[in-house]
């Protein structure tokens, strides 16, 4: 997660976290995305869970990053993180059957653009992460309604009048 923008970015899933998985597909994912979205990564911050070993931070520091390790037993040393993970899991999660692990990332992924994109967020005026600036006015024929996650998630938009 991007803290000043709240913009979330999903880079690789698994079903065995564990020790030796971090430093080679996390971070190599995490590398490719951050590389296209055109992302320099300055920090990381973790806990101290045993997954994330010194490889992993090392792998981190070798391409620029600060690692940043939490107080222990202190979730809300990461507070943007673990709200994320809480909305991420009443939202969308908890609500779907969720098949395989390729089900799940593309699961994650369409959550990801509808809490990047439309997701009205209060630290930011109630504007999604992804928005620039102060929305122009414009004449519209009337709300829209666009569907996700095949109807979990429902996205209302004004359609713009054609000029």
């Amino acid at each position: 997660m991007h803290l000043a923008s709240r913009r979330v970015l999903l880079a690789a899933c698994t079903a065995n976290l564990d020790e030796a998985w971090m430093p080679s597909d996390a971070s190599t994912s995490l590398a490719w995305t951050l590389e296209e979205e055109g992302i320099k990564l300055k920090g990381v911050i973790h806990d101290r869970d045993k997954k994330f070993s010194p490889r992993a931070d090392n792998v981190f520091r070798s391409v620029g990053a600060r690692v940043i390790l939490t107080p222990l037993m202190a979730p809300r040393a990461n507070a943007h993180a673990e709200r994320w993970i809480g909305s991420c899991r009443r939202e969308c999660i908890d609500r779907m059957l969720v098949v395989n692990q390729r089900h799940l990332e593309a699961i994650l992924r369409e959550y990801c653009m509808h809490y990047n994109q439309e997701r009205p967020h209060r630290s930011r005026e109630l504007r999604p992460p992804s928005a620039r600036g102060d929305p122009a006015v414009a004449r519209t024929r009337g709300v829209r309604r666009r569907v996700r996650l095949g109807g979990l998630i429902s996205e209302y938009y004004q359609e713009a009048v054609a000029a």
